[in-house]
């Protein structure tokens, strides 16, 4: 959208918002240091062989580590989930430690796990590509553990007033 387009911007946003787009969870490991925030700019890009993109805020501290990875888990949160969200998207790891708020256990490849998510996969690193003030993170699915075919994905309604740890 051309730049000074404030009506064009609010249409996207509006767009944006009635999509209700899944919100999920993304941790990683470098070394002793772990990281995790929420995050709502992902998507599926391939079938065969299957691919999935995590777009993570240059400003979060989960991006300063997962830059430095080879592997993330992406979680995925039931409807009720929301206080999990509210840990993972309103704090900061700059301030806490996130992980001795909740249960986890170390995945593959080390990955902090959360035990509550509803489902999650592991995923190697392939590619970054910078995307503005995200950078999107492909990602080659090695293992994880699937949902329950019930579940109702936490959507971005029920988190779209968190106050952000970070700027986006």
């Amino acid at each position: 959208m051309p730049e000074g387009s404030a009506h064009a911007g609010s249409v996207f946003d509006a767009f944006v918002a009635s999509a209700d787009y899944p919100i999920l969870v993304v941790t990683t490991r470098k070394g002793p240091l772990r990281a995790g925030c929420l995050v709502g700019f992902t998507t599926q890009v391939s079938i065969d062989p299957p691919r999935f993109l995590v777009a993570l805020s240059k400003k979060n501290h989960t991006y300063a580590l997962a830059r430095e990875a080879h592997h993330l888990a992406v979680h995925l949160l039931d409807s009720g989930q929301t206080s999990l969200a509210t840990l993972f998207g309103a704090e900061t790891g700059d301030d806490i430690d996130k992980f001795a708020h909740c249960d986890w256990h170390p995945g593959p490849a080390t990955l902090p796990i959360l035990d509550a998510a509803a489902g999650w996969f592991c995923g190697r690193i392939l590619d970054t590509h910078d995307l503005g003030d995200h950078v999107g993170f492909v990602l080659a699915p090695e293992a994880g553990s699937a949902p329950a075919p019930d579940i109702t994905a936490l959507r971005y309604d029920r988190v779209a007033a968190l106050e952000p740890g970070h700027e986006a």
